[in-house]
């Protein structure tokens, strides 16, 4: 099987008839390349309206045996259990130019060209294997207290650490599978040096994340930046709970001083900038992850010291001559489906988005009756706007304009992607082989506007 989306696919319908079965199956010898999902047992298969109360499948499944399956491997189970996808079908985002085969590739950055050799790795992919080889003791350590503050003073944050897999109370034997995670991930990061071709490459920043995520939830890790997104379940609990709601709490005042500023150019200016110094929290990062558990870092400071403009990539001045002004009748915000680094989640973010709401549900006065939350589908810190949510494809099916906020989903993948409306691609610079390839300097910052004229 080559370039297709589904591979091996069993799927039973919900609502299905009592004692239904499907048993004695074997798939063998079977080769997949560039093959999207290689296999999927979905037990909530729904093409007609009679299903649509989402009623459990009783089909009973068994004895179903997969033998020598070539390629990417992992598992999307709908139904009763899921691992790496989202519990739908995955779509294409209706905003982008058709036809999208011509007009779409999610990676900004080519590892290779149609010359290369293909059993051999260019040195573009020889240098995004190691950047992702380097990063793999980032994933097995974190901060032990919260590394990001929006503080209005600067205070030095502790430097401590707590073993990111390791730690996980969730896992058995997890100081066991975290060392498999390491090693697993290495050697097929070493696998692609010697054949690019192998585990369904060649490879890309989307091949390289999702193979290190499918590693991860293949031995239980489901989210282990878990600790630091949420809470701590254990004696840090008290610490992450005072900065979650230290946060909320400056979440007005950010608010009120940026509506302070009476010049509109100038006050659009201050909330990029403050979407920059939130980009800059990054465990995904090896660079950054070791700054957070020696300083910290704070918000204001992180404002004030963005490298001066001209960005690498600037074009916030056009931006301002159309948007400025601008007044909005709806805004759909949409996050991971599944854990990824530190990304917050769908989940996450309603409870965020509900614990800023006043008693009357509005944010600062603004009533919140067209501000929508969206499952994006996705489940890594890069995006392919091939593969995303139903839902969010309706939502943002009649959109003015499209934001892609931060370095994977807006610098590393979609940097190019061409839109039906006008666009906003915003990110820092944070490895310095994106710095190398945009011209630019570590931590610099990209503010890419596309305008559509019809």
């Amino acid at each position: 099987m080559t370039g297709t989306t589904n591979g091996i696919r069993i799927k039973t319908w919900a609502n299905s008839p009592d004692s239904s079965e499907a048993t004695n199956m074997t798939f063998e010898n079977i080769v997949m390349n560039n093959v999207t999902n290689p296999i999927i047992i979905d037990q909530a298969y729904c093409p007609f309206m009679s299903c649509a109360s989402k009623a459990p499948s009783r089909v009973k499944l068994s004895d179903i045996y997969f033998k020598n399956i070539r390629g990417p491997h992992y598992l999307q189970w709908r139904g009763r259990r899921r691992t790496m996808e989202s519990s739908s079908e995955l779509v294409a985002f209706p905003l982008l130019l058709t036809p999208i085969e011509s007009n779409y590739r999610a990676c900004t950055i080519p590892y290779r060209f149609p010359s290369d050799n293909p059993r051999k790795a260019t040195p573009t992919e020889l240098s995004w294997i190691d950047l992702f080889l380097n990063s793999i003791p980032s994933f097995r350590m974190i901060p032990k207290v919260p590394p990001f503050s929006l503080k209005w003073k600067e205070e030095q944050v502790p430097g401590a650490f707590l073993k990111r897999a390791e730690s996980d109370g969730t896992v058995a034997d997890a100081n066991v599978k975290a060392e498999k995670f390491a090693q697993r991930y290495s050697e097929i990061l070493e696998d692609l040096k010697k054949d690019p071709e192998s585990h369904g490459g060649p490879p890309d920043c989307v091949l390289l994340c999702r193979l290190r995520e499918q590693v991860l939830r293949e031995l239980g890790f489901r989210d282990i930046f878990k600790k630091v997104k949420v809470r701590f379940r254990d004696i840090f609990k008290k610490v992450k709970d005072e900065e979650n709601a230290k946060a909320i709490s400056l979440f007005e005042n950010v608010v009120h001083l940026n509506d302070a500023i009476e010049d509109e150019s100038k006050r659009l200016e201050n909330l990029v900038r403050g979407i920059f110094a939130g980009n800059i929290f990054d465990l995904g990062s090896a660079q950054l992850a070791e700054v957070f558990s020696k300083d910290g870092m704070s918000f204001l400071a992180s404002c004030q010291n963005l490298v001066p403009r001209p960005w690498v990539i600037d074009d916030l001045d056009s931006f301002k001559l159309k948007w400025t002004r601008k007044s909005w009748k709806k805004v759909v915000l949409a996050a991971n489906d599944l854990p990824s680094i530190n990304d917050v989640t769908y989940p996450e973010l309603i409870e965020i988005i509900a614990k800023l709401k006043d008693e009357n549900g509005q944010l600062v006065g603004v009533d919140t009756s067209n501000l929508l939350i969206a499952n994006s589908g996705n489940d890594l810190p890069v995006i392919d706007l091939t593969r995303i949510s139903q839902e969010l494809a309706y939502l943002a099916s009649d959109a003015d304009l499209v934001i892609l906020e931060g370095m994977g989903r807006g610098i590393e993948t979609n940097l190019y992607a061409q839109f039906k409306c006008d666009s906003l691609k915003i990110g820092m610079v944070k490895h310095p082989e994106v710095a190398q390839f945009l011209g630019g300097r570590l931590y610099d910052c990209v503010f890419k506007y596309n305008e559509v004229l019809s």
